[in-house]
C-alpha cells in the first residue's frame, strides 16, 4: 500500500512544530527516542486482559515478561508495596482507585479546580463530582498555599471517607506529613495525585509521599518523560482491590505497547542523570518565574517550588486575559495554556493568568542562563500583540533559541 501521506506529512509538520517553538506547557515534555521506540513496538498487536500469570487470552508469556519488569521497576523506583501499570491516563487511575476503594456517594476532600486540583478531584462536570459527594479545601487567601487549617476543619465537619492530595496548577511543595496527620484523625483513607511531579519525586525534587499514602496515582508523560499513561502505586492491603477496579473494573485490554514504553521510563527514570534533570527543572522554573516578575507579571504564591508557575496577567496588563496571551503567544510559536488563578474574578475558559512549566525546555538542554531569555520573548510578544510584524520576529527569535537546542 502507498505510504499515507495525508497523515504522515502533518506528522512531519507537528515533529517541525515541537522542535521550532518553545514547549512551556507543564504537562508536557519530549519522550525519549528509546520510549517512543518502544510505544511503536509489535506489543500493539497483542491482546492481554489480566495480569502477569493470569491472562484471558493465550501467547501472553512475553507480553507477561514485560508488564512484570515495569511493576518491579515502578514499585522499586517509589518504594511502594504494588503496582498497576495498566491505567490508559492519570484520569482512568484515579478512577479506579475510586472504584476500588469507594462506594457510590462517599465523601472525599479534594481540592478545588479553580484553586489548583483537577477534574478528577470532585468538579461536578467530571465523573468524580457526579459519583462522589466531594467536599472542595483550596489556598489561603494571603499567601496562595493550601490551607491545612482549612482542610482539617473541612475532614472534621465532613469525616470524608478518603481524602486526595495532589494537583494540576500548584507551584509549592505539598508535604505528605500534614496530609496524613489530617487523614489519621477523622480515619480517612489518603490518595495523593503525583501526576504532575511524578518525575521530580522520583528524581528527589519533591518529598516522596509514597511512604506516607494508601494510594498514590501519576501519569507517565509530565515529568516523568515517559509515554502517555498512567500508574497506580498501593500498600499491599489495596493491591487485589485496585487491580480489580483497573480491569475488569474500568478497562479492558492494556496497552501493552504503552506498558513497554512504561518499563523503559522508569528505567530512565532511576538513572542517576535523571536526578540532575529533576533538580534542573526545577532552578529552571525558579529562575523563570524571578525573571517573568522583572517583565510585570504577578507571580502567583510569589514563586514556585516544582516544575510550574502561575502568573496573574492583571499586573502587567489589566485588560489581557488568559485566552488572548495563549493565542496571542501560539502565533510567536510560545506553547503554554490559559489557566484560572485563585478566586479567579473571569471564567475557566477566558481567564486571567496563565501556566507555564519548564519540564520540556529542560530535556532540550535549556538553563538559568535561558530563561530571562524565554520571560523576555513572552513579555515583547505579549505588550506588542497588535503589531502582527512585531509578533513574527518574536517567533523568528524563539525559532533560533530554539534551534540551539535541538531535540531529536
Amino acid at each position: 500500500m502507498d505510504r499515507d501521506n495525508d497523515v504522515f506529512d502533518i506528522i512531519e509538520r507537528e515533529k517541525e512544530r515541537q522542535q521550532t517553538g518553545l514547549q512551556l506547557i507543564a504537562s508536557e515534555n519530549f519522550a525519549s527516542p528509546a520510549v517512543m521506540e518502544a510505544t511503536g513496538s509489535v506489543f500493539t498487536n497483542k491482546y492481554s486482559e489480566g495480569y502477569p500469570g493470569k491472562r484471558y487470552y493465550g501467547g501472553n508469556q512475553v507480553v507477561d515478561e514485560v508488564e512484570s519488569i515495569a511493576r518491579d521497576r515502578v514499585t522499586a523506583l517509589f518504594g511502594a508495596d504494588h503496582a498497576n501499570v495498566q491505567p490508559h491516563s492519570g484520569a482512568n487511575a484515579n478512577l479506579a482507585a475510586y472504584l476500588g476503594l469507594l462506594e457510590t456517594g462517599d465523601t472525599v476532600l479534594g481540592m478545588s479546580l479553580d484553586h489548583g486540583g483537577h477534574l478528577t478531584h470532585g468538579s461536578p462536570v467530571n465523573f468524580s463530582g457526579r459519583i462522589y459527594n466531594f467536599v472542595s479545601y483550596g489556598v489561603t487567601p494571603s499567601d496562595e498555599r493550601i490551607d491545612f487549617d482549612q482542610m482539617r476543619d473541612l475532614a472534621v465537619e465532613h469525616k470524608p471517607k478518603m481524602i486526595v492530595a495532589g494537583a494540576t496548577a500548584y507551584p509549592r511543595t505539598i508535604e505528605p506529613e500534614p496530609l496524613r496527620a489530617i487523614a489519621d484523625e477523622v480515619g480517612a483513607l489518603l490518595l495523593f495525585d503525583a501526576a504532575h511531579i511524578a518525575g521530580l519525586i522520583a528524581g528527589g525534587a519533591h518529598p516522596n509521599p509514597m511512604p506516607h499514602v494508601d494510594v498514590m496515582t501519576f501519569t507517565t508523560h509530565k515529568t516523568l518523560r515517559g509515554p502517555r499513561g498512567g500508574c497506580i502505586l498501593t500498600k499491599a492491603e489495596h493491591a487485589a482491590a485496585i487491580d480489580k477496579a483497573v480491569f475488569p473494573g474500568t478497562q479492558g485490554g492494556p496497552l501493552e505497547h504503552a506498558v513497554a514504553a512504561k518499563a523503559v521510563a522508569f528505567r530512565e527514570a532511576a538513572d542517576p542523570s535523571f536526578k540532575a534533570y529533576a533538580a534542573q527543572i526545577v532552578a529552571n522554573a525558579a529562575a523563570l518565574a524571578e525573571a517573568l516578575a522583572k517583565e510585570g507579571f504577578r507571580i502567583v504564591s510569589g514563586g514556585t517550588d516544582n516544575h510550574l508557575m502561575l502568573i496573574d496577567l492583571r499586573s502587567f496588563d489589566e485588560e489581557l486575559t488568559g485566552k488572548e496571551a495563549q493565542l496571542v503567544l501560539d502565533d510567536a510559536a510560545i506553547t503554554l495554556n490559559k489557566n484560572t488563578i485563585p478566586d479567579d474574578p473571569r471564567s475557566p475558559f477566558v481567564t486571567s493568568g496563565l501556566r507555564i512549566g519548564t519540564p520540556a525546555v529542560t530535556t532540550q538542554g535549556m538553563t538559568e542562563a535561558e530563561m530571562p531569555e524565554i520571560a523576555s520573548l513572552i513579555g515583547r510578544a505579549l505588550k506588542e500583540r497588535a503589531n502582527p510584524d512585531a509578533v513574527a520576529a518574536v517567533e523568528k527569535d524563539v525559532a533560533e533559541l530554539c534551534g540551539r537546542f535541538p531535540v531529536y
